[in-house]
């Protein structure tokens, strides 16, 4: 039976509504079902080793003060906590006895200064006498040593004044250095004694860490070994330190040796007493493969995974592969076995991979 021919008009509205029903419900062409992940290459590269430490913010100076005479408190100017500079005044005893013994000693040094004076006077006089003859020369020797004895008793009274004065100034405890006041062991109307701790002084400039390290690293520590930090519980903010430090003296029960390090910039965080965590990158002098810490998988059973592209006539598939890794460094791990170099290794979408799945590599992040 013969149609009758469409015209222009209904046959254009009908193509259009047919090309929208494809698009909608229709399949692409060539659909790619590989499961999505992230590839990354086996590289060959310096191997070197990461040394995880635990040590504590120190000060290059720290002091327990103490009174150098003996006294009654009776001004305390400081508490813990408080910061001071130096020389000034932390603590008073009572002066009034030392004072009394110092304004006494310059009294008698006064003396023996107007004495010293009278004699030299009178030796002068006498000396005018000889060419007259009206004076004996014994007696002008007696004089001469009446003045060298008075001279060498207005040096020993001077002395014992400065004595006197030294004592009394040592009635106040100065600052040796700024800081601040880590502890205060004395309190107002106690008696103090020289060598009794009264207070503890603790610097707060050019502060450094500590680490104990194992003594099996000390051949491989040098002032060049790259070094991180993180101060207390903030693992996130790792930053440069420089190696100022290495005491190659092993503590004989830990078996460690002293690693000091400073921050490479001031770090106003840095607190004497608080807890650090450094990072030593040690070069092993070696050279070896890696890949990057997301390629490893390790399972309950003990085995170590990494799941390497291939391609082949049925596409781009994963394959499993047992490894034996080495060291973690820098975000990389050292491969010993199971890989080679230029192979490419699955580093995200890789935990449920199943061997010889079909996958479909995604662009690498920038």
């Amino acid at each position: 039976m013969d149609f009758p021919a469409l015209s222009q008009k209904r046959v254009g509205p009908a193509l259009a509504l047919l090309a929208a029903m494809l698009y909608t419900t229709g399949a692409p062409a060539q659909a790619n079902t590989g499961a999505p992940v992230r590839v990354d290459t086996v590289t060959e590269q310096v191997i070197r080793q990461s040394v995880q430490l635990t040590g504590t913010v120190t000060s290059p100076r720290t002091a327990r003060l103490s009174s150098a005479t003996a006294g009654l408190v009776t001004a305390l100017q400081v508490d813990a906590g408080s910061e001071v500079n130096e020389g000034d005044v932390l603590l008073e005893l009572d002066p009034v006895l030392a004072q009394s013994q110092w304004q006494s000693a310059r009294a008698a040094a006064e003396v023996a200064r107007l004495a010293a004076a009278d004699a030299t006077r009178r030796l002068a006089e006498a000396r005018s006498l000889i060419p007259q003859k009206s004076i004996a020369e014994s007696a002008v020797r007696d004089l001469e040593a009446e003045v060298a004895q008075d001279a060498a008793e207005v040096q020993r009274a001077e002395a014992q004044a400065a004595h006197a004065r030294g004592v009394l100034d040592r009635h106040r405890l100065l600052a040796p250095f700024s800081g601040v006041v880590s502890a205060k062991a004395t309190e107002l109307g106690e008696w103090v004694t020289p060598g009794q701790p009264v207070l503890t002084l603790v610097a707060t400039e050019a502060l450094r860490m500590d680490f104990p390290v194992a003594e099996d690293y000390l051949a491989d520590v040098s002032l060049r070994t790259p070094v991180t930090y993180n101060l207390g519980d903030n693992t996130g903010d790792a930053r440069p330190g420089t190696v100022s430090t290495v005491v190659p003296v092993t503590d004989p029960g830990a078996r460690t040796f002293l690693l000091r390090v400073l921050p490479q910039q001031a770090d106003a965080r840095m607190i004497p007493g608080l807890s650090a965590r450094a990072q030593l990158t040690i070069d092993s002098g070696r050279r070896g493969l890696t890949v990057p810490r997301d390629a490893i998988l390790n399972y309950p059973d003990g085995r170590v995974v990494v799941w390497v592209v291939q391609d082949d006539a049925e596409g781009t598939l994963a394959r499993e592969t047992l490894v034996r890794t080495g060291v973690v460094f820098d975000g990389q791990v050292e491969i010993l076995d199971g890989l080679s170099a230029g192979d490419r290794v699955v580093v995200q979408g890789n935990e449920a991979l199943r061997n010889g799945q079909s996958i479909s590599i995604l662009a690498a992040q920038r």
